[in-house]
């Protein structure tokens, strides 16, 4: 917004200042001195009652302006400014130290928030400018190689491996890994269908259990009550970024030789305990979705523990094509191979790792400061030993809450604001409900009563409080 188009000065009258209020569209102009300190403000409620009672439109604006305006610092926390903006507040003012207008959050500010938006610039595109000059568009070329050596140096120097999206890398995970016709993998019920699906393409028999009721994620010891001679792999699912219970499924993988492949499609820069999630796993896969973390529109990636499964992986990654002998076939294989155009944006995006983890860090600690202390939500539990990324910022409403999560999310889009439900349970749907061997209390709940907020990295300030300052009207706190 432009604050030029919300000032005026002390001289002007309400002619002037009705004008003003017009062409903003927003109902309220701050009044300023020559150096831009705030001496006050008015709304279009102030000119109605000023000429109700009597005034004109040519009478001064200092005797109409309001000289006991609340404001806030503008380097104030978020979570302050939260505090701050009442609900009963119009418009919030931000000065600095001498009082000067810097910005401000208004209630009537009109945009849409999305619930996610990709973090893409000027570095992105002078990789894909450089790999399209270069002619090496296709799989083969420098980003590719890049790409995956520097994926490999965040995740204690496994074997990466990138594919052409997140749900291949789990099917070529298994695969490479031994799983196929007559054995049974172990899946959570909440989760996206890639995680099951690509189960289903090896052939195996996926099993859905149930979650933790506080983290989401797979339940480690209602695991161990399906795990039978066809259980091969268990595939832990961090759910937004949540980390699973790690160590409990390493000592079930161990006790009963088990494969686990985590799912850290939704989890790049997760921590369980002192390591990034994906490194504990015999394999773990990313997704690079145009809505995930990091971003190359499409695109996976694999991490493997064992360098003669992650050589494995790369030829059936690759048409089952010899390293030796190119156009030769040593195995039926899959054409999963990621381009070099898309490794160009990965390239970059991956520079921009930590800046965005701390920015989505920043993002939940304001939405803690409302719904850590609302009685009509649960957060999905952060575990202290561990590092949530917050792919997205995720929460159940309660069973006291006068809206169903529904009809919140209707309000919420009314006011153009983009939430989206959590996963529907897998075992609801025809085509998965025969893989459900037991009760999916948990999962069910959290499905139909969880939604997930706008969480990307360009979510200002000014959205946050719009978004916070709305929920606290809805819920009358």
């Amino acid at each position: 917004m432009v604050l030029d188009n919300f000032i005026a000065s002390i001289e002007d009258n309400l002619t002037i200042i009705l004008g003003k209020i017009d062409a903003n569209a927003e109902g309220f102009i701050f009044i300023v001195d020559k150096d831009l300190i705030l001496l006050g403000l008015i709304t279009d409620g102030d000119v109605r009652r000023h000429l109700l009672n009597g005034g004109t439109i040519k009478d001064s604006v200092k005797f109409i302006m309001n000289t006991s305006f609340k404001s806030v610092h503008y380097k104030s926390s978020i979570e302050e400014k939260i505090r701050s903006f009442d609900k009963k507040l119009k418009v919030l003012p931000f000065l600095d130290d001498s009082g000067r207008l810097v910005d401000f959050i208004s209630n009537a500010t009109s945009n849409f928030i999305p619930i996610a938006n990709p973090f893409l610039g000027e570095e992105e595109l002078s990789n894909v400018i450089e790999c399209m000059n270069s002619g090496w568009i296709s799989s083969q070329g420098k980003f590719v190689t890049t790409f995956e050596q520097d994926f490999s140096k965040l995740h204690e120097n496994l074997f990466a491996l990138s594919t052409s999206n997140g749900t291949v890398a789990i099917h070529l995970a298994l695969v490479a890994l031994g799983i196929g016709q007559g054995d049974e993998v172990l899946v959570p019920n909440l989760t996206f269908a890639a995680t099951i699906n690509a189960v289903i393409y090896t052939g195996a028999t996926p099993v859905l259990i149930d979650v933790d009721l506080e983290t989401w994620n797979i339940d480690p010891e209602k695991c161990e009550k399906e795990i039978n001679s066809k259980t091969k792999a268990i595939i832990p699912v961090h759910l937004y970024g949540e980390p699973s219970d790690l160590d409990k499924l390493l000592v079930l993988a161990n006790k009963y030789n088990l494969k686990i492949v985590e799912d850290c499609a939704e989890a790049l820069g997760s921590y369980y305990k002192s390591q990034p999630v994906g490194t504990y796993g015999h394999a773990a896969t990313f997704s690079f979705f145009g809505n995930k973390t990091i971003t190359t529109g499409e695109g996976g990636m694999i991490l493997f523990r064992d360098k003669d499964i992650y050589l494995r992986a790369k030829k059936l990654r690759d048409h089952g094509m010899s390293f030796e002998k190119r156009y030769w076939h040593d195995v039926v294989g899959f054409n999963y191979r990621l381009t070099n155009l898309q490794a160009a944006i990965g390239v970059a995006q991956l520079k921009k790792l930590s800046y965005i983890l701390n920015k989505k860090k920043e993002i939940a600690k304001s939405y803690n400061s409302f719904f850590l202390n609302s009685p009509f939500f649960t957060v999905q539990k952060n575990s202290e030993n561990n590092i949530n990324s917050f792919w997205l910022y995720s929460v159940i409403l309660n069973n006291n809450s006068p809206l169903t999560r529904d009809e919140l999310m209707i309000e919420l889009r009314n006011n153009d604001i983009e939430t989206r439900p959590v996963f529907y349970i897998l075992s609801e749907m025809d085509i998965y409900n025969s893989f459900s061997k037991s009760t999916i209390v948990n999962s069910k709940f959290i499905s139909d009563n969880g939604l997930c907020f706008p969480s990307y990295v360009d979510l200002s300030e000014m959205d946050l409080i719009k978004i916070i300052n709305l929920l606290k009207t809805i819920f009358d706190e």
